[in-house]
């Protein structure tokens, strides 16, 4: 038998002070009379309802919310990653002043977030998973982010992805290509934006059937690691069974490869009449220049299947793109059809004096989702936001209607097919690709367990 008091028994607790101020509207006069302190007690009760989690409730107690960004500063994914944290800057600087753009997106964002600025942080990864986690360890521990991002390269999403999970602090991926992300690394506490490699197999797939025919052969050019295995797979996988290609040979390069004359001359060598280049940021460029130099282009032709951020500019030669279909997440020139891409692509031209390409949509649109989820949910509590995105609501985005599966984090978006111009039918000096087609996502997907994803838990 207990002999202490029973504080609900005996007085209010502060869940029911909580109740009866807000049902009596002396809440409203404890504000009108200025009594701050109260109102704080009232609002502390309503966060201790709910046990802290993460960050929360110790990083959105004063007037400024942190988040923290861990992108590739360094290394072959620099110039990717510059793209991705301008987006990032911008959606801040939005949120923060009530953009019209914005509210496009988070309709009940006013100036900034719950009465809160945002304050992005930002590290450089190098594109390295440990460097990344040890950033964001850095940022939870010195400055209590509530919302991590980062990536661009799918093995630091994937590590991301489950540090988000063991520290219950959500985290939103930077570009992420490969199917593990929402697939067998998926977590309760991450979320994804931007296609990836199953859906842009089968949106690009039936095109290169269409342009090329089938029965061809295919040499693949693929990094080694979960992007470049994932997407190399379900290209294979797709031209394989309904157009019946043949893998002649997958060179499978480390990331960071300067010197790609033993894969190239595996490749001249293969028989292969196209040549599949899933490698990326610098990595693409230096195996495109070099298989022109080697003479394996434009003797066979070439398909980017999974499309690069400055691909065409890195590469230098228009010539080398012309002709190049691809699959990816944005081009600039869909602002002839889609609103919001128009507003994002004349904010960020008027901001950085160049147009996005497709990491800085992905970047900016990763940001605009999180707030509008936060202030949909009205609150940072992690659980309240995570349930939020599971809700499957509809909302408008830069290619038009978009909303998350609740079984994955996966958003469901259309893939975009483009083709490289010749330089004759340039209009402009970034009009680069001339968009073919914008695929509707949802077909282009697998169900939500085929690639083993299991969330986990809450908290």
């Amino acid at each position: 038998m207990t002999t202490g008091k029973n504080p609900s028994s005996h007085g209010l607790s502060r869940r029911r002070l909580l109740r009866q101020a807000v049902a009596s509207g002396a809440g409203l006069g404890v504000l009108s009379a200025g009594v701050a302190g109260r109102f704080q007690f009232i609002t502390a009760a309503a966060a201790d309802d709910k046990p802290p989690i993460g960050t929360w409730p110790a990083g959105s107690e004063g007037g400024t919310v942190n988040v923290g960004a861990a992108v590739p500063r360094t290394g072959t994914y620099a110039v990717q990653g510059e793209d991705e944290l301008k987006g990032w800057q911008l959606a801040v600087e939005h949120i923060n002043n009530g953009d019209p753009l914005l509210q496009k997106i988070a309709p009940k964002v006013t100036k900034g977030l719950l009465g809160k600025q945002v304050n992005l942080l930002v590290a450089d990864s190098g594109a390295k998973p440990n460097d990344a986690v040890q950033a964001e360890q850095k940022f939870i521990t010195d400055n209590k982010v509530i919302l991590m991002t980062g990536s661009t390269s799918s093995a630091v999403a994937v590590a991301l992805n489950h540090f988000a999970q063991r520290e219950h602090v959500l985290y939103v991926t930077g570009i992420s290509g490969s199917n593990d992300t929402t697939g067998k690394d998926c977590v309760r506490y991450g979320f994804r934006q931007n296609f990836y490699g199953e859906t842009a197999a089968n949106a690009i797939g039936p095109v290169l059937l269409k342009a090329f025919g089938k029965d061809k052969k295919a040499a693949f050019m693929t990094p080694d690691y979960t992007y470049g295995h994932t997407v190399t797979k379900s290209v294979n996988d797709y031209l394989t069974k309904n157009g019946n290609w043949t893998q002649v040979t997958n060179q499978v390069s480390p990331l960071g490869t300067q010197d790609f004359s033993q894969y190239l001359t595996n490749i001249a060598n293969s028989g292969a009449e196209y040549l599949i280049n899933v490698n990326w940021g610098r990595d693409a460029v230096l195996s495109i220049q070099q298989a022109k130099q080697f003479g394996v282009l434009p003797k066979m032709t070439l398909v980017v299947p999974y499309q690069i951020p400055f691909l065409a500019k890195e590469v230098g030669n228009q010539e080398l793109i012309a002709g190049v279909y691809a699959a990816t997440d944005f081009w600039w020139t869909l602002e002839d059809k889609y609103p919001l891409a128009k507003m994002f692509v004349d904010a960020f031209q008027k901001k950085y004096n160049y147009r996005p390409e497709w990491g800085a949509e992905n970047a900016y649109m990763s940001f605009a989702i999180w707030a509008r989820m936060v202030s949909e949910a009205g609150s940072f509590y992690p659980p309240d936001v995570i349930k939020q995105f599971e809700k499957g609501e509809t909302f408008d985005s830069m290619v038009g209607e978009v909303r998350f599966r609740a079984a994955d984090h996966q958003l469901v978006r259309p893939v975009i097919i483009v083709r490289g111009k010749k330089q004759s039918d340039m209009k402009n000096p970034e009009d680069y690709w001339e968009v073919l087609e914008v695929v509707p996502g949802e077909p282009l997907m697998q169900k939500p367990d085929a690639f083993g994803c299991n969330l986990g838990d809450y908290v």
